[in-house]
């Protein structure tokens, strides 16, 4: 039935459909949510099956060393959209969704029990920020956002960033309530749904009208779906299907996440095969691409709770395994930044193609621009750059790549720190946490180590002080809120209803 309904809404009309009004590039920019480096067929997994992504990578060139400038989706998703770091625009956790609205950088007030003071992220993107669905749209372009946004509610919302259309029009983290109906979207979105409806079948549906009705001129899709994000819910049948395909040797082995992967590949399928169908796929440049890694680790809650026993028992399994990368989601090592990355640029890309360049998402604002032959206003300052030109024999004009992630994360064992890489190395700057209140460091050689298992602080001394010294610029240069010592932090202490700390009995 989804397969007819796509169909349907991707044909009509194209036999007859006139020739596109201007010679820009469409943008098809397909943004997963949660999803791990390996977690494709393309990039490696074993047990998810991702046919129409593999068919993607297939036609273009899969990136191998594409970063998220964040472990978190809030972050990363502003900075694919303004070009900036988000130490730079201060959102560094994703808490765009809740009620209190922050517009400014800070740290947290703390309180006793807190032996580092993080930093309190901003929860908006405000809207006088340069954005890639602005500049597009001044081009001319139309530009729809579909699936995801978490950047905020109105007034922030995608409509007030640049798009024309905005669905589901959502600000939350994931879908309302569950991904099969009956969802829970507030009545006032006034959004049907079919007992057994896929939020992604829906999602990739609208994306496909879209296409359509807009064949004839050129168009930005935002394609960002919410899988496979929690709460963890599938169709009953493909969960059954990847029970089937368990293997305890395989790191990989979660059917809840199985089936989530392969709704999200089937909904990709969907708008691809629109794209064939208009007649488009020559005139689209193709991205797909994750916030940040997959989770890893064990004991998630975040599973429908309207599912069986069986369901539940389930995702006594990690949702994923970012291996050989090491940890996973809200992890500053690689597991948790490292992403998936395929790009189609018809007549430039060389099908089937790897690419180790280091990428970050900074970089899709400017980059997007030059393949579409958009200039950037004088009044854009992205941090990314465009790396555009190793498409056609140049390089890139940068070495260097940092992120911040100010926050402290018991669930992927992340404290608060920041990371740089330049060339080969990487080191990680951890805020505070040496007991005298210093800071502690961890230096890798990723080609010999992507693992990060082995820490070579202590025998590079030199270098990770050179490293060290760009991390201290970059947040100067960024105004990032840095975490420091907790200088009213009592070991031991609980707060009163009044907020006075007091001893707990030994």
């Amino acid at each position: 039935m989804k397969a007819m309904w796509c169909a349907v809404l991707a044909c009509v009309g194209v036999l007859s459909s006139p020739a596109p009004a201007a010679n820009r590039p469409n943008i098809l920019f397909i943004m997963a949510d949660d999803l791990g480096w390996r977690d494709l067929g393309c990039f490696g997994s074993t047990f998810h099956q991702t046919p129409n992504l593999d068919r993607l990578a297939a036609r273009g060139v899969r990136f191998t060393q594409a970063y998220a400038a964040n472990p978190l989706c809030s972050p990363t998703r502003c900075s694919v959209l303004t070009g900036l770091w988000p130490a730079r625009t201060g959102i560094t956790a994703p808490v765009c969704h809740v009620p209190q609205v922050i517009l400014e950088k800070q740290l947290v007030k703390g309180n006793p029990n807190m032996p580092v003071l993080v930093a309190n992220s901003v929860t908006r993107l405000q809207t006088d920020y340069v954005t890639l669905p602005k500049v597009l749209r001044d081009a001319g372009y139309r530009t729809g956002h579909f699936g995801k946004w978490h950047l905020g509610a109105e007034p922030y919302s995608a409509l007030q960033h640049g798009f024309d259309v905005d669905w589901p029009h959502w600000p939350g983290p994931g879908p309302a309530g569950s991904y099969v109906a009956p969802w829970k979207f507030p009545a006032a979105l006034k959004i049907g749904s079919q007992p057994g409806e896929h939020i992604e079948d829906t999602v990739s549906a609208h994306v496909v009208q879209f296409i359509r009705e807009n064949r004839d001129r050129p168009f930005y899709v935002n394609y960002w779906p919410f899988s496979v994000h929690a709460p963890y819910d599938a169709k009953d049948e493909l969960v059954a299907k990847y029970r089937r395909r368990i293997d305890p040797a395989n790191p990989q082995r979660n059917p809840v996440y199985g089936a989530m992967v392969q709704s999200l590949d089937e909904g990709v399928g969907c708008v691809l095969a629109a794209l064939e169908e208009c007649g488009l796929a020559e005139r689209t440049i193709i991205v797909f691409f994750s916030d940040n890694g997959g989770i890893s680790w064990s004991g998630t809650s975040g599973a429908a709770q309207h599912k069986s026993a069986r369901f539940q028992a389930d995702m006594t399994a990690p949702p994923t395994s970012n291996l050989p990368l090491r940890n996973g989601k809200a992890s500053l090592y690689e597991g948790g930044v490292r992403e998936p990355c395929i790009i189609v640029w018809p007549g430039v890309t060389k099908p089937g193609t790897t690419n180790d360049t280091v990428i970050q998402s900074i970089d899709w604002m400017p980059t997007l621009l030059e393949m579409a032959g958009v200039s950037l206003p004088p009044e854009a300052k992205p941090d990314g750059v465009s790396f555009a030109p190793i498409f056609k024999g140049g390089t890139l004009a940068r070495d260097t790549i940092f992120c911040h992630f100010p926050h402290d994360t018991p669930a992927s064992g992340q404290h608060p720190g920041t990371s740089v890489r330049q060339g080969d190395w990487k080191l990680i700057r951890l805020y505070a946490q040496n007991d005298d209140g210093t800071d502690q460091f961890e230096l890798y050689n990723l080609p010999d180590d992507p693992g990060e298992a082995k820490n070579l602080a202590a025998a590079e001394p030199r270098r990770a002080r050179e490293l060290n010294a760009l991390i201290t610029k970059f947040l100067a240069d960024t105004g990032a809120v840095v975490p420091v010592r907790n200088p009213g932090y009592q070991p031991g202490a609980v707060r009163t209803p009044a907020g006075q700390p007091k001893r707990r009995k030994s």
